[in-house]
């Protein structure tokens, strides 16, 4: 093994084991068999996290909610969004199959200034930017060239702990990409072989990671802990080893399946860091038969939203899947949302917006 492989590694496992204030969350990428790619995640926190499913149509116009030159824009694709703390998209897949996971990574490091031309984009509008606008990875990516926005964290509702997070795309072809803010430049990761992202360290290492754990052999060990680097090492196995189908619904439960084994038990925490606790929710996007399946883990509803029938046209209702009073769902759930208002993602504080020119 090179030294300055051996190095990363090292170097990624020691950081592993300070990255308790880590959002113990995990995204994979199935490839399948004739077109069939499906993405799932896991999101853990210790508290409730208040989410929500919606369905957003095409036509609306939203805006970045970062202050004075905030990005706007018209949404070219509906799409179904999971919602975090009333202020976030966390999670969703749009009409054209690609599909945005937010995830906790605590060395992110955002711009300290925006350019004067630039168009500002908040954290909470962050993966819907990508939903509202763009059919692939590749159409995402060139976008950060040819029109890249000023990315503005803001403090946790409730908190004064800023938000640090990393995102993640993929499309319907199973192309992904990794976004991530090191020392306040964006670091893209694209590629159809960026199919596992957990938490911290960054992404590198991550990789690094998975290559040490790979020449051991997870039929033999693999590591055990909720850790971020033990569940990528963990996913980036059975990812790979699940057994390749064009079955859509055989590969929708492998991936629940490998989702299962990276989940952290009820109840489960570490005092003092609220982030590395029990597993709040799962989802599974079927990015070929355009179906976003939902599992909770405390009401162990599974049900799913099939883009095919939710009518996102121009001009249709926003709407919400009523949650959080004892409603059990199942099956495909289309019919059981409602219209609401707009949803409204969490502003940038004018102080933090001034700071950054």
């Amino acid at each position: 093994m090179p030294a300055t492989w051996l190095n990363r590694v090292v170097l990624a496992l020691s950081l592993g084991a300070f990255s308790m204030a880590a959002q113990a969350c995990t995204r994979v990428v199935y490839h399948g068999e004739d077109g069939l790619n499906i993405t799932g995640r896991t999101m853990d926190w210790k508290d409730p996290m208040h989410s929500r499913l919606w369905l957003f149509p095409a036509g609306r116009k939203e805006n970045g909610a970062a202050g004075k030159n905030s990005a706007e824009w018209t949404a070219r694709y509906g799409s179904v969004v999971v919602t975090s703390l009333h202020a976030a998209v966390s999670d969703g897949m749009n009409q054209k199959g690609l599909n945005a996971n937010l995830l906790w990574l605590n060395s992110s490091k955002y711009p300290d200034q925006c350019p004067a031309d630039a168009k500002r984009l908040a954290i909470s509008a962050w993966a819907q930017y990508f939903l509202d606008n763009f059919a692939t990875v590749d159409a995402a990516v060139a976008s950060l060239k040819t029109h890249p926005v000023c990315l503005i964290s803001a403090p946790i509702p409730g908190t004064d702990r800023f938000t640090t997070l990393h995102l993640s795309l993929s499309d319907a072809s199973g192309n992904s990409a990794i976004l991530e803010y090191i020392d306040g430049k964006l670091v893209v990761h694209a590629g159809r072989q960026y199919q596992v992202m957990t938490n911290d360290p960054e992404y590198p290492q991550q990789l690094a990671v998975a290559q040490y754990w790979s020449q051991i052999g997870g039929t033999r060990f693999l590591p055990g802990t909720n850790q971020a680097p033990d569940r990528f090492a963990r996913a980036d196995f059975y990812i790979h080893a699940i057994p390749k189908t064009a079955n859509n619904q055989q590969g929708v439960a492998q991936v629940f399946s490998v989702l299962n084994n990276v989940s952290v038990p009820m109840g489960i925490s570490t005092p003092g860091h609220p982030n590395i606790s029990t597993t709040r929710w799962r989802v599974v996007a079927d990015q070929k038969d355009l179906k976003y399946y939902f599992n909770s883990t405390s009401s162990l509803d599974l049900f799913w939203v099939n883009l095919n029938k939710a009518g996102l046209r121009p001009g249709a209702s926003v709407k919400m899947l009523p949650m959080g009073q004892g409603q059990v769902y199942s099956g495909d759930v289309v019919k059981d949302f409602r219209p609401a208002a707009q949803f409204r993602f969490a502003p940038v504080p004018p102080e933090v917006s001034r700071n950054l020119g």
